[in-house]
């Protein structure tokens, strides 16, 4: 069994805009930190699956499929966010086959845990819409996946992207096998994920958001976990852990006001592997989503990667200068409220 597995997404560099915040230089300092740290070659790697199609159209619509294909083979943008290129469209197979390779490989214990470095990424592509950057939800086809080819009843998804994933709690709204937990500010892009959007129909209470206000960061972030994610997540007793690992939470992201920091992301995935490695038989993997600041993004990259091998993790940029507003408390507060959980 390997210790860890990657996914590289070759010739993503082709997927790109000239000043746009999603560009290949994210996946780059990502790789050369890897690298540097003596990581990338002691790792594993898998290539992208072939999606079937079964899981393709359970997640998103043929008219979604068609659109984002022919905007591609048009080299034409969706909307002002979220560009194609000639080669987006096959660049977009890829990275949701990396992360079915990945999951895949995790789940059938081939690897003790997996780091999908996906581009495009994904949360926010819907059912029937590319957006914020994303054109297929890489992680909401490979829990589909997995719930399609190994039988599995229960898997849970936990977003600690800066953004709400509003596409992948769209997916899986009205559904019971997949419990969707995100963490995130609010309000902003995409002014979706409140505390009241608990899920409907067989998907009722398997629907969490925890929306932090401006200026939350690690401590806010860790009493999420504890007092909300963890226990939930418990009762819900799934068979294995997705992560939707959004590094734009970092205090030095441009497109957001969150304080996070390496060592933060270190510290929430060593406590998610612990949770599956009781709860899930060790089955857990990474989805790389957000994050546009390119030394944070290697340096919690760097972090998350250090923690799934069991090794001290490095914070090479260290805290913000300024101290979370205390404002996040009330809003926790408000979610445990609204779930029933002891306040």
């Amino acid at each position: 069994m390997e210790d860890l597995v990657l996914f590289y997404p070759e010739n993503h560099q082709l997927h790109a805009y000239p000043n746009h915040p999603e560009r290949p230089e994210r996946i780059e300092v990502i790789r050369q930190k890897l690298e540097e740290m003596g990581i990338w070659e002691q790792s594993g790697f898998v290539e992208a699956a072939n999606i079937p199609q079964s899981v393709l159209y359970s997640i998103h619509s043929e008219e979604h499929v068609q659109r984002v294909k022919q905007a591609s083979q048009q080299g034409r943008s969706l909307d002002s966010d979220t560009y194609l290129t000639t080669a987006s469209w096959q660049l977009a197979l890829n990275a949701a086959g990396g992360g079915i390779a990945v999951a895949d490989a995790v789940f059938t214990r081939k690897a003790r845990y997996g780091f999908a470095l996906c581009r495009p990424p994904g949360h926010h592509a819907t059912p029937n819409q590319a957006m914020g950057f994303c054109l297929l939800n890489n992680i909401a086809l490979a829990a589909e996946y997995i719930l399609q080819t190994h039988d599995a009843k229960r898997i849970a998804i936990v977003d600690i992207d800066l953004h709400h994933g509003n596409g992948t709690q769209d997916i899986f709204y009205h559904r019971g096998e997949v419990f969707y937990c995100s963490i995130h500010q609010y309000p902003l892009y995409p002014m979706t994920g409140l505390t009241s959007e608990m899920g409907a129909g067989e998907g009722m209470n398997t629907n969490l958001n925890i929306p932090f206000p401006p200026y939350a960061g690690d401590e806010a972030r860790q009493a999420a976990w504890d007092t909300a994610v963890h226990p939930l997540l418990e009762d819900f007793n799934p068979e294995m852990l997705l992560i939707s690992a959004g590094f734009d939470a970092h205090w030095r992201d441009p497109l957001g006001h969150q304080l996070a920091t390496a060592s933060g992301y270190g510290r929430l995935i060593q406590q998610f592997t612990e949770f599956a490695n009781r709860k899930c038989q060790g089955r857990m993997a990474v989805f790389l989503e957000g994050g546009y600041d390119l030394g944070a993004g290697a340096a919690c990259a760097l972090a998350v990667t250090q923690s799934l091998l069991g090794q001290e993790w490095e914070d090479q940029i260290g805290s913000s200068p300024m101290s979370e507003d205390p404002f996040w408390e009330s809003r926790l507060q408000g979610v445990l409220k609204q779930w029933d959980l002891p306040v």
